[in-house]
């Protein structure tokens, strides 16, 4: 579906952000009474940083990571889980309990609550995937080429996880050569001046443009 979201958003520091979060505040509930909030992008893109200061701009709404459903054996086999765990409860307007994942340990930890908020943020790779994309009430894309955002992924990560990024690399392009998320994207998040090319990790230290994305009617 095509949507109109109005102009771009300049890329002025933490005002970007506070003005995108005002107009998902107002969009129509997309499952049950929540406003899910995907955030895509390649691996090493920025998102979970992104996804934070959002969710802080939302005023503390919950951020589901995508890494904590996925696991060793299945890095994109996570939709049934997702659904079924949160997807459905928070459809029904209840509070849904989902099982992270513990990389290290290799398996599922606890299950841990998540409170149908009025909007709750999705980020991770595949969060605008197909099966998704009809609870969503927006998908944000971050805008960093694929090579780019692995090699600060790669950065950030070390060399003890080579052997794991070799492996992701090639799951991320079969994923989304089959699967892909941008073209439907509503809105492309870039980092702006106050930014850099790779995501530290630090809150309240960048600055992101927000431009409408392929999915939006201009």
């Amino acid at each position: 579906m095509l949507r109109h979201l109005g102009p771009a958003l300049p890329p002025t520091s933490g005002r970007t952000i506070h003005d995108l979060a005002s107009r998902l505040r107002r969009l129509p509930p997309s499952c049950g009474p929540v406003r899910l909030i995907a955030v895509d992008g390649h691996a090493g893109s920025g998102k979970s940083t992104f996804a934070g200061e959002l969710a802080r701009s939302l005023g503390g709404a919950p951020v589901l990571h995508l890494d904590d459903l996925a696991c060793h054996d299945e890095l994109f086999g996570w939709t049934d889980r997702l659904i079924a765990q949160v997807i459905e409860p928070l459809a029904r307007g209840r509070t849904a309990h989902y099982a992270p994942y513990d990389w290290r340990a290799r398996r599922f930890g606890a299950p841990v609550a998540l409170p149908p908020e009025p909007v709750v943020v999705v980020e991770g790779v595949g969060a605008g995937r197909r099966a998704l994309r009809p609870y969503l009430a927006r998908l944000l894309w971050m805008e960093l080429p694929a090579e780019e955002s692995w090699a600060c992924g790669r950065a950030r990560d070390g060399q003890e996880q080579r052997e794991f990024w070799d492996g992701w690399v090639a799951a991320e392009r079969a994923h989304f050569a089959a699967d892909p998320s941008r073209p439907f994207a509503d809105l492309l998040v870039r980092q702006g001046d106050l930014g850099e090319m790779c995501d530290s990790g630090v809150p309240g230290k960048k600055g992101y443009e927000v431009a409408p994305g392929p999915a939006v009617i201009p």
